[in-house]
C-alpha cells in the first residue's frame, strides 16, 4: 500500500477531488495548510525594502491506495494540476506498512477498500 499526499492550491481542490472520484479513489482526507514552495513566501515592500515573509494558503490531500493504483492516481492528480504555473502542487508517495479498519478489524488492503 502507498500513501499519496498532494499539496495544492485551494482553488484546485474541486477538480482534484472530482478527478480522483472518477478514477476510483474511495477515500481521502483534506486538510487546510499553509506553506511555501519555489516562491519562498516573500513579498516585496513598497519602498524596495526586503518585504515580509508569509505562508501561502494550501490544501493537503491524502489517500492510501493499493500499490497497483499509484500510477493511475498520480496521473489523475497531474492531469488536474497541469497549469504550467509555479506553485500548482507537489505529490509525495510513501509506503504504508499496515492499515486497520477500526469497525471490523480488517487489516491491510482489505481495510482501504
Amino acid at each position: 500500500m502507498k500513501k499519496i499526499e498532494c499539496i495544492i492550491q485551494p482553488y484546485n481542490l474541486d477538480v482534484v477531488a472530482e478527478n480522483l472520484a472518477v478514477d476510483g479513489v474511495v477515500g481521502m482526507t483534506v486538510t487546510e495548510a499553509k506553506g511555501f514552495g519555489v516562491q519562498k513566501g516573500f513579498t516585496r515592500g513598497e519602498t524596495g525594502s526586503p518585504g515580509q515573509y508569509r505562508f501561502h494558503p494550501k490544501m493537503k490531500v491524502e489517500m492510501v491506495v493499493s500499490d497497483g493504483d499509484v500510477e493511475t492516481v498520480v496521473a489523475s492528480l497531474r492531469k488536474a494540476l497541469e497549469k504550467g504555473r509555479v506553485g500548482q502542487g507537489k505529490i509525495f508517495v510513501s509506503t504504508v506498512d499496515d492499515a486497520v479498519r477500526t469497525r471490523t478489524g480488517e487489516r491491510g488492503e482489505a481495510a482501504i477498500k
